[in-house]
C-alpha cells in the first residue's frame, strides 16, 4: 500500500462544549453532515469570500481536529481566537506534526480516516498524524492528486486569492449552501446561485513532460491560468474555463509556456466546459 509523509502538515484541536456550534457559524464545511470516521476540507473565509485558511477537519469525540499547513497555523490559531471571544471552546496546537497518507488498498500503514476528497473520485486515501513507518515522500500522493484533481493551497492557487468555487469545493463538500451564515457566506451563497464561477481546477496533460509549477497557460498568447502541481506530463492548474471551453470548441491550441496541452475538469466534479450558446 502507497504511502507519504507530510512533514508541512500540523493539527489543531477545538474543544469544549460550544465547539460545534462555534465552528458552524465560521467556517465553510457543514459539520452536521461530517461523519465519525471521514476527513472534509473546508476553509476560513475572509469577509469578501475568499479563503483566509483551507484544511481538512474530523471529528475527535466531542472535539474537531484541524489538519493545516504548518506554516499557516500561528495565524489561524490567532483568528479563531479573536472569533472565541467568551465562548466555551479551546483551541491548542496539538504537539505532533506532519500527516501521513496511506493509498491503493488494504493492507500497509492501515488506520487514519478517509479523505473524502478522494473518495468522491472512487480512491481510498487514508489519513492519519504523524509518521508511520515505511512512509515515503510525497512526490506519489501529489501525482494522486493530479489524477483525481485534488488541489492544495501553497502548490496550486495562494490563499486570499482564490474563492471556494476555484478549487471545487462547491463539489468536494467542502462549502455549504444550506447551513446558514458563515464568514463570507453571502458572496460565495451568490456566485452560487448566479452560477458565476468562471475559475475552475483543471487536469493538464502533455505528449511531453510540463514545463514548472508557475508556468503561465495560454490560448493566443493570453493567459486563462498557471500550472500548479507537476506530476511529469500531467498537472494542475487553476483555469477561465469559459475561455478554455472557446478554445477546445474552436480546436485553437492551449499551451503550458511551449508545450501544447489539453484540460480536462475532474471527472467527479460532474462539470464541463461551457459552450458557445451556454456563454451567450
Amino acid at each position: 500500500m502507497p504511502s507519504a509523509f507530510l512533514p508541512d502538515r500540523a493539527f489543531v484541536k477545538i474543544a469544549g462544549p460550544d465547539a460545534e456550534h462555534f465552528l458552524q457559524n465560521l467556517i465553510t464545511t457543514d459539520l452536521g453532515a461530517l461523519a465519525v470516521d471521514e476527513l472534509r476540507p473546508g476553509a476560513l473565509l475572509t469577509p469578501q469570500g475568499k479563503i483566509f485558511f483551507d484544511f481538512l477537519i474530523s471529528r475527535d469525540g466531542d472535539s474537531f481536529l484541524i489538519d493545516i499547513r504548518r506554516d499557516q497555523t500561528d495565524a489561524f490559531v490567532r483568528r479563531m481566537t479573536m472569533y472565541k471571544l467568551r465562548a466555551p471552546v479551546t483551541i491548542e496546537t496539538q504537539v505532533e506534526t506532519g500527516a501521513t497518507v496511506s493509498w491503493g488498498g488494504a493492507g500497509g500503514t492501515g488506520g487514519g480516516l478517509a479523505d473524502q476528497r478522494f473518495a468522491l473520485a472512487g480512491t481510498e486515501v487514508r489519513r492519519q498524524l504523524g509518521h508511520v513507518d515505511d512512509a515515503g515522500d510525497r512526490e506519489g500522493y501529489d501525482a494522486l492528486r493530479v489524477l483525481h484533481g485534488v488541489p492544495e493551497s501553497g502548490f496550486d492557487y495562494a490563499l486570499q486569492d482564490a474563492f471556494p468555487h476555484d478549487i471545487l469545493f462547491d463539489k468536494s463538500g467542502g462549502v455549504s449552501f444550506r447551513k446558514g451564515c458563515y464568514v463570507g457566506q453571502e458572496v460565495v451563497s451568490r456566485m452560487q446561485h448566479r452560477a458565476t464561477a468562471r475559475r475552475r481546477v483543471v487536469i493538464v496533460s502533455a505528449e511531453t513532460a510540463l514545463p514548472a509549477s508557475g508556468t503561465d497557460i495560454t490560448i493566443g498568447g493570453k493567459q486563462i491560468g498557471a500550472l500548479g502541481t507537476v506530476a511529469g506530463s500531467r498537472g494542475l492548474a487553476i483555469v477561465r474555463i469559459d475561455k478554455a471551453g472557446e478554445a477546445i470548441n474552436a480546436g485553437e491550441a492551449i499551451l503550458a509556456g511551449e508545450v501544447p496541452v489539453t484540460l480536462a475538469l475532474p471527472g467527479w466534479s460532474g462539470l464541463s466546459f461551457p459552450s458557445a450558446s451556454e456563454e451567450a
